[in-house]
């Protein structure tokens, strides 16, 4: 287990450096150093691609998934222009490779409890055992591994117990006090997008690339303390070719509530979904929502007919073409479009 800690250069662009200062010992004595991203603020993203895959859903108007969708069905659209299809075919059964994300700063001190019960039910429900592996990490203004990829549930429900709320130096009553020791430590705030990205760079690309990878983010959306912007973690969740799945949850009697607008987009310009339950009932379903999604995925795969590296964006659709379908009003869910990398590596999202 080891410990992120990012800190802005000068130019504005953020670097990755050692895991945690003298003053904010590691929980767990290993540090990284993974290289930062050199990314704009931009809302959609750049990734190398020769053979562009796609993970989609389909829901009726109900929300019931729909998994009878044939490749005769549907086509696919990249700038508009008809795409042929080499690969299509239902995805009930890949390996899942996942991360669950856990805000544990001052701001989900009321709702953790609950939080950890529906993610010990989740881990429980959905780990196949030699399929599919499941990481847990907390976050504040740094993000913890509190257990690497595994399959082994008594190791992850062990890992969720023990995550705890970290409160800044010098909380008191919800207020960090003026003066206090290390009052502008980023311990105890909330780095969201950081914890993204380097749950992204550093722990997601250790799975086995067949697998299926997401993020399960629990959190508030209010992102106090982040050096990176919302667009670079984005970026980053979408060269490990994963998801992030948020469900927003929070204190909104003392604290700011839940960023929506936030979440979803980050949900969404990743290809998965936000949830924000109201109660621990909705909480539950949310997570066997997620579930059930992750185990109701099409995967359609084409080569793109513009060759161009050019860095342009290339915007993708999937229509549904089969008339009686259409009537239905279906709802696609996947990520929406991609930048044609500059560079010559040639690399497929796998």
């Amino acid at each position: 287990m080891f410990l992120f800690v990012l800190v802005a250069a000068e130019c504005g662009v953020a670097e990755q450096v050692e895991a945690q200062s003298a003053s904010q010992p590691s929980r767990t004595g290993q540090n990284e150093k993974p290289k930062a991203p050199k990314a704009q603020e931009v809302e959609i993203l750049r990734v190398d691609t020769n053979l562009t895959n796609v993970f989609f859903t389909a829901t009726d108007k109900d929300r019931r998934y729909v998994t009878t969708l044939t490749q005769a069905d549907l086509s696919v659209l990249e700038d508009g222009k008809a795409q042929t299809i080499f690969t299509f075919q239902r995805e009930t059964d890949r390996p899942l490779s996942l991360a669950i994300l856990v805000d544990v700063s001052a701001s989900q001190q009321v709702t953790l409890p609950l939080e950890k019960t529906a993610a010990r039910r989740f881990v429980d429900s959905i780990v196949r055992s030699g399929k599919d592996e499941v990481a847990v990490i907390s976050f504040t203004g740094d993000a913890t591994i509190e257990q690497d990829l595994t399959s082994d549930l008594p190791k992850l429900r062990r890992a969720i117990d023990q995550i705890e709320v970290v409160f800044p130096p010098g909380y008191i009553g919800g207020n960090i006090v003026v003066g206090s020791p290390n009052a502008n430590s980023r311990l105890g705030t909330t780095a969201i997008w950081d914890a993204i990205w380097a749950t992204s760079q550093d722990l997601l690309p250790q799975a086995n690339a067949q697998k299926r990878r997401a993020i399960i983010l629990i959190t508030d959306g209010v992102d106090t303390s982040s050096y990176l912007k919302r667009s670079q973690a984005i970026e980053r969740v979408l060269k490990a070719d994963a998801a992030v799945y948020a469900i927003g949850i929070g204190d909104s009697r003392n604290f700011e509530g839940v960023d929506k607008g936030s979440l979803r987009k980050v949900s969404e310009q990743t290809g998965g979904r936000a949830y924000f339950p109201k109660n621990e009932a909705d909480l539950h379903a949310a997570f066997t929502e997620i579930e059930q999604e992750l185990r109701s995925q099409y995967l359609v795969a084409y080569s793109p007919e513009n060759k161009n590296r050019d860095g342009a964006y290339r915007q993708v659709e999937i229509e549904i073409t089969n008339p009686v379908l259409k009537k239905q009003k279906l709802h696609l869910n996947y990520r929406p479009g991609y930048f044609a990398n500059t560079t010559a590596t040639a690399a497929s999202q796998r």
